[in-house]
């Protein structure tokens, strides 16, 4: 259910897809319990700035599961591996990565191929 809702809230059209090799990814994350809400305000900061001020960051979309807030899911969509490797540049991004380096205990990146690019959300 959470792979169907990813996927739908993926925007880019399918030839896009097929004329730049975009970076799609999962990046699955499980967080300290006592360090959950902090968590959670710093992704959110990370994620606004780096859609705002970065034009190659297509989708960024976090959520956690219901039963389990630690296991946290970003749906990360970048327009190809150049503005993947600037957004692991940017101060924003290492600020996120500094701020929560203590508050991860297990990370883990997922590359994917998406199916369907529908979406009836803004």
């Amino acid at each position: 259910m959470i792979i169907s809702l990813m996927l739908a809230l993926i925007v880019y059209a399918t030839t896009s897809a097929q004329e730049k090799p975009q970076i799609v990814r999962l990046a699955k994350i499980e967080v300290d319990s006592a360090q959950l809400d902090r968590y959670k305000i710093l992704l959110k900061e990370g994620i606004e700035a780096a859609v705002r001020l970065e034009p190659g960051v297509m989708t960024l979309f976090a959520m956690y599961e219901k039963d389990q807030p630690t296991h946290i899911t970003v749906l990360e969509m970048y327009a190809d591996q150049e503005a993947y490797q600037k957004h692991l540049q940017t101060p924003h991004f290492k600020r996120y990565k500094t701020a929560t380096k203590d508050m991860v205990k297990k990370l883990e990146l997922i590359d994917v191929v998406p199916i369907g690019f529908e979406t009836k959300m803004k």
